[in-house]
């Protein structure tokens, strides 16, 4: 059930209503929500249900095994028996087509057949990112950060549908507290809800499935039948749609569950004006950022054990990282150039009598742009199917200079200035449209809604395009 579809909106104008009226009565609400979330997420596949609660009780009992035990020993076994559970499960369904092939390519370079056959395992959507969210209330009731709560409060956490096929990533003490308190309506911010959805809808119904229909499908899909400046601005245009597309999809999630009375944590930062890949990894995806350190690179060492352990666990940490993107050896390529930038970095800032220059207007657009282009280089390698493709659109750039480019035109230039420059504006320039949308009368607010609904259906291409990160 995609969000920007009639069938959510039928579903929606349902559930919003009846949530409110039973928010204050959470022993009814609480079965209410996880009943309309499992329905939401059985709209994909139904089978996938039974997964989705396996992770619930699994993530529940052992969480409140180990809020039992006074045995640190015991603790940490327990401890180890949820990650294997929640890792082995997501190792299946996501990972083992990919270790079984990657296994017997490896035999075969020495003349090794193994008996070991793929299954074409369907992914269930959104399995990572609840993965994710049950291993973070495990790990925080084993750290004694958060007290485990009753299976109801839990399910309806972890199976919360705004959040629950795509992120943002949603830490348990960002949300449970809010679900054991009651709501009010009153205090819903709707110009800001409203505003979060229709930017959402903009960026991923008109910017990201422009880009994709009318350059990136076709440049990544053959990169040799296109021109050097085709092959640029299609690296250039998918950088910005999967950035129009994720950051679409979270600003609705967010919006979403704001209208019904849930604060969910930002999830992007202008990420395409960052100084460094440092600053980039602060800015995109950040709950996902913040997840793999604090789930991750710091339960690894973090910067503590000296220099050549830290870039380690960076290493470790981006590559890994890269993997949980998909299960293909260009993500991990993807996960380590981002990593080997990080580490470059570090080394640079850490040598003996380095010192931080004046950011001036030039130096800190050099940087934005340096980062920019290294970024655009290791997303080559996430979008290309195959490291062949993605060779293949490298040499591309450098070997067909001066071919006519039918695919660079004004529309595309267009939604590329507006994905990147829209990251530019001013902070307050957000805030100042929301205030004055708040103070419109109700009737006006209706007819400004209307009419930008009307106008990114006009713009959108026929039928809304999957979320990019669905297979993630």
């Amino acid at each position: 059930m995609l969000f920007p579809t009639a069938t959510f909106a039928i579903f929606f104008m349902v559930v919003l209503p009846l949530s409110w009226l039973l928010q204050p009565r959470p022993e009814r609400w609480r079965p209410f929500i996880i009943a309309a979330s499992f329905v939401f997420y059985a709209a994909w596949d139904w089978r996938f249900c039974f997964l989705l609660a396996f992770s619930i009780v699994w993530n529940q009992v052992i969480a409140g095994a180990i809020h039992a035990r006074s045995s640190q020993r015991a603790r940490k076994q327990l401890l180890i028996v949820a990650l294997a559970g929640n890792l082995g499960l997501l190792g299946y369904f996501k990972y083992y087509d990919f270790f079984v092939t990657s296994t017997n390519n490896l035999f075969a370079l020495v003349g090794l057949d193994l008996p070991l056959g793929a299954r074409s395992i369907l992914l269930p959507v959104g399995i990572s990112f609840f993965t994710f969210m049950g291993i973070a209330y495990v790990v925080d009731v084993y750290r004694g950060d958060f007290a485990p709560v009753r299976i109801g409060t839990f399910a309806a956490y972890l199976s919360f549908f705004p959040h629950l096929v795509a992120g943002p990533i949603v830490r348990p003490g960002e949300l449970i507290p809010q679900m054991s308190s009651p709501r009010d309506p009153r205090y819903v911010d709707t110009s800001r809800a409203f505003f979060l959805i229709g930017t959402g809808l903009f960026m991923k119904v008109v910017i990201a499935n422009y880009l994709a229909a009318n350059i990136v499908d076709a440049v990544f899909g053959a990169p040799n039948q296109h021109s050097s400046l085709e092959v640029l601005v299609g690296i250039y245009a998918y950088a910005v749609q999967i950035y129009a597309d994720f950051f679409g999809y979270t600003n609705i999630a967010i919006g979403i569950a704001l209208l019904l009375g849930f604060q969910f944590p930002q999830n992007f930062d202008a990420p395409y004006s960052a100084t460094s890949i440092t600053d980039f990894w602060r800015r995109w995806h950040m709950t996902l950022s913040r997840w793999l350190r604090d789930y991750l690179y710091i339960p690894l060492g973090g910067n503590r054990g000296g220099t050549l352990l830290t870039y380690r666990n960076l290493m470790l940490t981006m590559l890994i990282g890269g993997l949980w993107h998909g299960a293909g050896w260009t993500f991990v390529v993807w996960g380590g150039i981002h990593g080997t930038a990080l580490c470059i970095e570090r080394w640079w800032r850490g040598r003996p009598g380095f010192v931080e220059r004046p950011w001036t207007t030039a130096r800190r657009a050099w940087h934005r742009f340096v980062t920019f282009q290294v970024v655009c280089f290791a997303w080559i390698f996430f979008r290309a199917d195959s490291f062949a493709d993605a060779w293949d659109l490298v040499q591309r750039l450098f070997t067909a200079w001066g071919v006519p480019s039918p695919l660079v035109t004004w529309g595309i230039a267009a939604a590329i200035a507006v994905g990147i420059g829209s990251q530019y504006l001013p902070r307050r320039l957000p805030l100042q449209i929301m205030a004055r949308f708040s103070r419109l009368p109700i009737p006006a607010q209706a007819v400004v809604l209307s009419f930008a609904l009307l106008v990114i259906h006009a713009m959108g291409p026929e039928g809304v395009a999957p979320f990019i990160y669905f297979q993630f």
